[in-house]
């Protein structure tokens, strides 16, 4: 009986079709979350028997159950393994040969066909690949032992592989078992009898429970109608010097959304969302306002997934759901940093735990760790490795081939230095190999039905930490759809500050966040005086030499700041002339009069991806839609499509009046402007969140500072200018007290912290 065999032992099996790959996918889950031996993830014989079909197996070699028995001796073992094994996978198990120059091949290979003869079993060639060319073996080696955590040249670690194990050519293959040509054979037949298909590209969601007799589309449209009513009801819109504003400008574009969304069959997608969000909130659970393009959407407004009106704040829909190009939506969603993980447990109650999954996210080794990893194994002293290590630019992507182009002192260590060279040399053979298995920050994944029916599962010892086994981008081609919890610590500041201001007023009615004055004078003047420390994005030195050149004083302005402060505008200049332009002191100019009502706001230059996608559709006549495509391509520079959407642009622009050479002109200044421009609905989501912090502070600083001292107060490097920040407003921190302190800083009363 093969579940009597003593393990572990190895049987490679292939996948034949869907069937197998569900087997396969539930016997990989299994072994994480049932079959783990001191930290070793292993399938049980029973459970193999058990999900066959569609499976093909093949022996494992010296390694397998069956090898292990034949080198033993035990013929009669082996051969009653052999048949357990036929008994559950048919004509589709095949004993394994190898010839890779490892101890005991030879030996088992002879007994190997003799019991293939006896047993009429079929036998395959493999080589038992582990790495490609000939010349790897030795970095196979050092990542073998990167992992282990041995030395290379330590003569008491298992050597299990050989520097036959690359990938042989079928001419090669075929020398190697020229007596064994049925071997040979069965490689192809195999091949042959391997059919799966996998459908990538397909979305499949969750069915969103909906009222009998509704379908999912009429009960989402239902329900985003009437959440734009109670959102308007709530704050009334006039059209008295605004035409947005007006009602009906609301309703046709919602209609427009609507028709969109469920056309694409995005109805369901929403609920979802909308549905853990309304959970969250019932629950006091603190939700952000939107991050993202999803800011864009009315729909998602009017269902309590954003808090930000799209249409008072110009923000495109077309920028988020693409109707001339399918993409699933996304929805980044903010959550309190101490309580998301009680959404994902609502969740997965609510779809069930067997459809509700983290994704997995692998840790490679990156150019610093790799030179530190490879220094390691190589039997190098800590502080020469160090020391290399050191001369790779600290800088995101960095790759050893940049390092080598860009630091003249690596440069040089290596053309001088031997022992140098053979540690790059090496690393640069495994930089960017995975190193380690983690979880996505905030990736969920929803299946239709048992998550294993799309992919396997991984988890720690325990079951701690489950998460898919094919990262975001994987579980997406499959047809998973992910949904973002994210953890944002301002979040839990404001909510800590709000519960503290309550406690302190306990006869005023609680604070709403989302309703204070968003013009508030007391809020901008601490903001134009650059007293930002700890208000979200606003308290870097950058940020506050910035602020003090812009001097904002408008939402606009604070929705500007977070797009300018990025890299490209800073460098480019585009930074200074809008500062000129809005304080008077440079001409405020416009490419074309029409463009006016678009680049207004931010006097006359092209900052935000919206403003590109408005000024393709008033100036050449492009939809929306295939603006944002417009947008898309100048973003990747792509020469043979921007030459196409230059001939479309000019075109459209010159039928409608426009001269050639301002319209030539103009796709100039886009392009130009469109690899500098930010998403504004990112810009203005975040810019309210960055609001909130601010007017909390400029009105109730002491309740805000005791959120944000708790928040750090693990960081002695943060609770220290913090510290010095109650200093210079005014508050009194007070010492730890056991008769009157709290765990989390608390306060006395609105000047003094405790």
């Amino acid at each position: 009986n093969p579940a009597e065999v003593p393990r572990p032992f190895r049987l490679t099996r292939l996948v034949q079709n869907q069937t197998g790959y569900r087997h396969l996918t539930r016997l990989l889950s299994r072994a994480y979350l049932e079959g783990q031996h001191l930290g070793r993830p292993q399938v049980e014989s029973a459970w193999i028997a058990q999900a066959a079909d569609g499976l093909i197996a093949l022996s494992g070699g010296v390694a397998g159950d069956v090898g292990q028995a034949l080198l033993a001796g035990d013929t009669r073992s082996a051969r009653q393994r052999a048949d357990a094994w036929r008994a559950a996978f048919g004509d589709r198990y095949y004993l394994e040969v190898t010839r890779t120059g490892r101890p005991q091949e030879g030996e088992y290979l002879a007994a190997a066909v003799d019991l293939a003869g006896t047993a009429n079993l079929p036998v395959v060639a493999t080589n038992d690949v582990r790495f490609l060319a000939p010349g790897d073996f030795e970095a196979h080696e050092v990542r073998v032992c990167i992992h282990e955590g041995r030395l290379l040249d330590d003569t008491r670690r298992p050597r299990p592989y050989s520097a036959e194990q690359y990938l042989r050519t079928p001419e090669e293959m075929a020398e190697l078992f020229a007596d064994l040509p049925e071997a040979l054979e069965n490689t192809l037949e195999i091949a042959r009898r391997c059919n799966l298909s996998l459908t990538l590209g397909q979305h499949f969601l969750p069915a969103f429970p909906v009222p009998e007799g509704l379908s999912t589309a009429d009960f989402f449209s239902r329900q985003a109608r009437a959440g734009l009513d109670a959102r308007l009801a709530r704050r009334p819109v006039s059209g008295e010097g605004n035409p947005r504003a007006e009602p009906r400008v609301y309703a046709e574009r919602l209609q427009g959304e609507l028709e969109v969304i469920n056309q694409m069959g995005f109805a369901g997608y929403f609920l979802i969302v909308a549905d853990f969000i309304r959970w969250a909130r019932e629950q006091g659970i603190p939700v952000g306002p939107g991050r993202g393009s999803g800011a864009g959407s009315l729909v998602a407004y009017a269902l309590g997934i954003t808090d930000l009106d799209p249409i008072e704040h110009v923000l495109l829909f077309e920028r988020f759901l693409n109707p001339e190009r399918v993409s699933m939506p996304d929805f980044d969603v903010d959550f309190c940093m101490e309580k998301r993980d009680r959404v994902i447990e609502y969740v997965a109650e609510r779809y069930g735990r067997q459809a509700v999954s983290q994704i997995i996210t692998f840790g490679t080794l990156a150019a610093k760790a790799v030179v530190r990893d490879v220094g390691r194994v190589l039997g190098h002293p800590y502080g020469f490795v160090d020391k290399i290590a050191k001369m790779v630019p600290f800088e995101l992507k960095m790759t050893l081939d940049r390092a080598l182009e860009e630091s003249e002192d690596l440069k040089q260590a290596y053309a001088g230095d031997e022992e140098v060279r053979a540690i790059l040399d090496m690393a640069r053979k495994l930089e960017g190999l995975a190193r380690n298995a983690s979880k996505h920050a905030g990736g969920v994944v929803i299946a239709p039905t048992e998550l294993t029916d799309f992919a396997p599962l991984y988890c720690e010892p325990g079951g701690a930490n489950l998460v898919t086994q094919y990262d975001k981008d994987d579980v997406e081609a499959v047809g998973l759809v992910k949904f973002d919890f994210l953890g944002l610590r301002t979040l839990t500041v404001i909510d800590w500050a709000l519960k503290t201001i309550h406690a302190a007023h306990p006869q005023a009615p609680p604070i709403d966040i989302t309703a204070i004055d968003p013009h508030d004078p007391e809020a901008f003047a601490l903001l134009k005086r650059c007293a930002t420390t700890a208000v979200f994005q606003l308290e870097s030195r950058g940020m506050k030499e910035l602020i003090k050149k812009l001097r904002p004083d408008s939402f606009e302005d604070m929705t500007a700041l977070v797009a300018l402060f990025r890299p490209g505008p800073l460098q480019s200049g585009m930074v200074d002339d809008f500062i000129a332009r809005k304080h008077g002191e440079a001409e405020v100019a416009y490419p074309h009069p029409d463009l006016e009502p678009i680049l207004k706001p931010t006097y006359g230059i092209i900052l935000y991806q919206e403003q590109v996608m408005q000024i393709a559709q008033v100036l050449a006549g492009y939809s929306l839609g295939g603006a944002d495509l417009l947008r898309r391509a100048m973003g990747k520079k792509k020469k043979e499509e921007m030459d196409k959407q230059r001939a479309v642009f000019e075109q459209g622009a010159i039928e409608r009046g426009v001269a050639a050479a301002t319209a030539t002109y103009i796709f100039d200044l886009m392009d130009k402007f469109a690899g500098y421009g930010f998403n504004r609905s990112h810009s203005a989501a975040y810019a309210l969140v960055s609001y909130q912090t601010l007017w909390l502070k400029a009105h109730y600083p002491a309740a805000f500072m005791a959120a944000v001292l708790s928040a750090d107060m693990d960081n002695t490097d943060k609770v220290v200018p913090l510290i010095d920040e109650c200093q210079a407003l005014k508050l009194r921190l007070l010492p730890p007290a056991i008769n009157r302190s709290e765990y989390r800083f608390t306060i006395a009363d609105d000047q003094t912290l405790v």
